[in-house]
């Protein structure tokens, strides 16, 4: 091959190194500045912290959203801890939908993992209830030590539908009537469950007892009084003697014959006082773990077995 040939394949082998690198270039800063911006092909990847939090989402987003649920279906979500597979399922995520109120104990942790997406707290614009565990008074406050059973109260659950619409649209605005109008749909079936609720228990009995202190929000709401076996937010925790003495003279002198239970709870806590009082046990379900029906069929079975306990 002649010197001049030799040459030649040199220059432009130089030429073809200039033209690349830039563009190789371009191309890992375009990757990297769009890391967490959706595509125009893409799903949103949204993972939700618990089960109704999940539906709402679901709602929401449709098509235009992949919805994981972080908590598995069965599992206490007070107590759940994520692990090294869950990680690596919310670093893959472009947003991750919570309660807020230190409903997720976990959150904080997403800083230490450097999570890139974003935290979407569905509690933004509601009051929240303090419990002071000493006197079990609740004051409006808003702090992250306090009740965090916010979707129980359907009022406050078209709050964190709207709040999780608006994230979606934040990150994807191409889609943001779709979001919009998905969420108004659905905050319309949220306004008649809140109007059948309120009806339906318009006229009877104030108080019931529930098995932990979940239902504070859906009692101040439709003007109930809420008595517990469990006196904390937790659902976890044991009633000792005393407390159970205290809960079947309080249904006795309320006269009720009906004492609530919760699905992950043992039964036989509600059984005993039940029989002390000559009355029965039905489920009154706080929805933090996933089963089958939806959010609103799950509420309206709550409102028949309130109706049955108090009208």
């Amino acid at each position: 091959m002649s010197k001049s040939c030799v040459n030649r394949q040199v220059k432009l082998a130089i030429i073809a190194i200039v033209i690349t690198i830039p563009l190789i270039s371009f191309a890992v800063f375009s990757s990297d500045s769009n890391q967490f911006k959706k595509t125009n092909e893409s799903k949103l990847q949204v993972m939700a912290s618990f089960y109704p939090l999940r539906e709402f989402s679901q709602n929401v987003g449709k098509e235009k959203v992949d919805v994981k649920l972080l908590v598995p279906v069965g599992v206490e979500p007070h107590d759940w801890e994520p692990t090294i597979k869950d990680v690596q399922q919310m670093q893959k995520s472009d947003l991750i939908i919570i309660n807020g109120i230190g409903f997720e104990n976990w959150v904080d942790k997403l800083n230490e993992m450097n999570y890139q997406g974003v935290v979407v707290d569905t509690s933004n614009e509601i009051i929240i209830k303090n419990l002071d565990k000493e006197s079990l008074v609740y004051e409006e406050h808003v702090d992250e030590s306090g009740d965090p059973h916010i979707w129980l109260n359907p009022v406050f659950a078209k709050i964190q539908v709207q709040n999780i619409a608006n994230a979606f649209s934040n990150l994807d605005p191409e889609n943001q009537q779709y979001f919009q109008e998905n969420a108004a749909n659905y905050i319309d079936e949220l306004d008649l469950l809140d109007s059948k609720i309120r009806n339906e228990l318009s006229g009877c009995n104030h108080d019931f007892i529930a098995f932990h202190h979940a239902f504070s929000y859906f009692a101040d709401e439709y003007d109930l009084t809420q008595h517990t076996i469990i006196s904390s937010s937790a659902s976890h925790a044991e009633p000792t003697a005393k407390t159970l003495e205290n809960v079947i003279n309080k249904a006795k002198q309320l006269n009720l014959k009906v004492i609530f239970t919760e699905e992950m709870a043992d039964p036989k806590t509600s059984q005993v006082i039940a029989n002390e009082i000559g009355g029965k046990i039905l489920v009154l379900s706080p929805l933090e773990i996933g089963d089958d029906g939806t959010y609103i069929s799950r509420m309206t079975e709550n409102l028949n077995h309130l109706k049955e306990a108090l009208c």
